[in-house]
């Protein structure tokens, strides 16, 4: 029988573009993963993918891609450790605003002495083989999201904690709690500034930071310093395709 190898954990040495998905089908999955993307992430705080969904997603995924990412509904261990027996190698984790819920957050990743994870990687070790639970320190990565004031306030705390080595930014969140329209909102002074500070902090730190960027945005994205890119979601692309289709024929 062979096996998947553990993926890389994201680093600031390269960028790191990915793909979103919301809708919950296999073959959507299966299509995102066949594209190339250094990773697929499953949403299962926005997007409609519950437990029946997520293992045939993984399934369909992890032939093609080693990097197959879960952003959770919450920062529930429960929820965190299942993902992970189910196959995924790593977790998004919405709305950490302080150290203490990022290390509940790292800690629900990893085995004892470092975290509280029990122990049960059913679908995981069938994907990696035994050398899964060793290798979980090295290759799992838990990515808790900036996405709030109390985060921002909290930054440098919640980078210090030990297994925080990457993060990641809903600019949507971000900018409604800065009081700002949803979305992106580059040229206003309160969203550049926070982007650069968390860039700043995260080089401080030496966490790795990601964050969710339209294709239009991934250059410039990448010149601000992030390293971990979602570039295209899959109902966005979708409708994007449909439409330009129906476009072309009116035309």
């Amino acid at each position: 029988m062979s096996f998947m190898k553990l993926p890389k954990k994201f680093t600031s040495n390269s960028t790191a573009f990915g793909c979103w998905l919301k809708v919950p089908s296999s073959i959507t999955a299966e299509i995102a993963a066949l594209s190339g993307f250094d990773y697929v992430c499953i949403d299962m705080q926005h997007g409609f993918s519950d437990r029946n969904d997520l293992i045939p997603m993984l399934q369909a995924i992890q032939p093609h891609s080693p990097r197959a990412i879960v952003r959770v509904p919450g920062n529930d261990p429960s929820v965190i450790g299942w993902a992970l027996d189910a196959g995924a190698t790593g977790v998004i984790v919405p709305l950490v605003n302080s150290a203490e819920e990022a290390e509940r957050a790292v800690r629900a990743c990893l085995y004892p002495p470092m975290g509280n994870r029990s122990m049960g990687p059913t679908r995981a070790v069938r994907v990696f083989g035994d050398e899964y639970v060793q290798g979980v320190k090295s290759s799992i990565q838990c990515l808790p999201m900036i996405e709030t004031m109390e985060a921002l306030n909290n930054l440098d705390s919640i980078l210090s904690v030990e297994g925080v080595d990457a993060i990641y930014v809903g600019p949507s969140d971000l900018s409604v709690n800065l009081g700002l329209p949803k979305g992106n909102n580059d040229g206003n002074p309160k969203f550049d500034e926070a982007l650069e500070r968390i860039v700043s902090s995260c080089e401080k730190h030496n966490v790795t930071p990601g964050i969710h960027a339209n294709s239009s945005l991934a250059t410039t994205r990448e010149q601000q310093g992030f390293r971990v890119l979602t570039v295209v979601e899959d109902d966005g692309a979708m409708e994007t395709g449909f439409q330009q289709v129906f476009e072309e024929l009116k035309s």
